[in-house]
């Protein structure tokens, strides 16, 4: 593909956004035998919501019952062991899936209340937990503070180090022919009739047979036309910490109600997260650096006399009803989108990759798109007309 001229040619797919979803949908494409690929970012690929996330892989810690978001979520969950050897073999990185699994701890009687209530309705869901006492919490977590009264454990909840299966992916993409177009900002879809057949970027269009807008935060504001792409996705910025790197002090990622840690294989601790609705604001502040800090000594005491190391954030994609969008845009042909994935990217990423590569390449539908489709959108907005 020459994006040198005035005018380029796709002739296949066209992924605005090169985040997690984005990429690791390009890389699925491939692997069906798709191409030309490209994919286009508004800054540098891998850098933004997906860059700033834990990588935490937690469908039964987060949720107490088993609806359809838990099923897509565990669904993908369970495709992390191949989908992180294949990229082990296609890339020579190791995504370091960590499958110790999660414990999610009391440290006060208000804490232990609302584990009562969790593991009650968890176990009656059917989600796969365990409870333990204060000495079997320290048992597998020596390190914890001595303030811990008991904790659920969470065998199925693993996690992955997200900045390198994003290098991961790249990689892949890059020694794939699939092109890479970053720093370049897409202003509009261009349209012609009811079909989708590119974008618009500042002076040049870049023209597909189908188009994907994993846009994440940024996606209600491409215009479709002489209107914005009807769909509402807003930035919500979560603050995240990190120590070390130190001594390795804890194996397992540790929630509590106030906030949760991930170690790392190679001795960082992340501590997060914020849940703050401020726009496009993506910058750190002290007063969440410093709440985070506190959150994490709770935890691990051990934590209290160690400098925090790093702090950033990123803009969670969150739409309406906390939700991803995912699926064929109805009444617009060569149109799809896969956002609004808010702190689930990295989970989603294989199955939203997965479903979707096959909906382009085979035509093959999915429930997903039925329940998860942006359609449950357009359908309230055509009944408030």
């Amino acid at each position: 593909i020459n994006w040198k001229g005035d005018l380029e040619q796709v002739d296949d797919v066209l992924i605005i956004g090169g985040g997690v979803i984005g990429l690791s949908l390009a890389r699925e494409l491939h692997r069906l035998g798709a191409g030309p690929i490209a994919v286009v970012e508004r800054g540098k690929v891998g850098r933004e919501a997906s860059f700033a996330a834990a990588g935490m892989l937690a469908p039964n810690a987060e949720n107490e019952i088993i609806d359809d978001f838990y099923r897509l979520c565990d669904g993908s969950r369970s495709m992390f062991p191949i989908f992180a050897d294949e990229l082990r073999a296609e890339t020579e990185i190791d995504i370091e899936l960590d499958r110790t699994g999660t414990l999610y701890a009391a440290f006060s009687e208000a804490d232990s209340h609302h584990l009562d209530l969790r593991f009650s309705r968890q176990i009656a869901a059917g989600i796969p937990v365990t409870r333990l006492s204060a000495k079997e919490t320290l048992a597998m977590e020596p390190r914890l503070s001595a303030s811990v009264r008991e904790s659920l454990y969470f065998p199925n909840d693993w996690q992955v180090e997200n900045r390198k299966l994003l290098a991961a992916l790249e990689k892949y993409a890059r020694g794939n022919g699939i092109e890479i177009v970053d720093e370049t900002s897409v202003d509009e879809l261009v349209v012609e009739g009811t079909r989708a057949i590119g974008v618009a970027t500042g002076e040049r269009k870049l023209f597909s047979q189908v188009t994907v807008l994993a846009t994440g935060a940024w996606t209600s504001l491409i215009k479709m036309g002489n209107v914005r792409v009807p769909l509402t996705v807003r930035p919500i910025r979560g603050q995240m910490v990190s120590f070390g790197p130190l001594e390795r002090i804890l194996r397992h990622v540790i929630y509590s109600p106030r906030g949760y840690l991930v170690p790392r294989a190679d001795g960082r601790i992340l501590a997060g997260a914020t849940v703050e609705d401020v726009g496009f604001d993506c910058s750190v502040t002290v007063n969440a650096a410093n709440e985070l800090k506190l959150n994490a000594c709770e935890i691990a005491s051990d934590l209290t006399d160690i400098d925090v190391a790093e702090n950033w954030a990123g803009l969670r994609p969150f739409a309406a009803d906390g939700s991803p969008i995912i699926g064929p845009m109805p009444g617009m042909d060569g149109l799809f989108v896969a956002t609004a994935h808010y702190r689930n990217g990295i989970l989603l990423a294989p199955m939203t990759a997965k479903i979707l590569a096959e909906r382009i390449i085979n035509k093959t539908d999915s429930l997903y798109f039925k329940l998860f489709g942006p359609e449950r959108f357009l359908n309230k907005l055509n009944a408030n007309a």
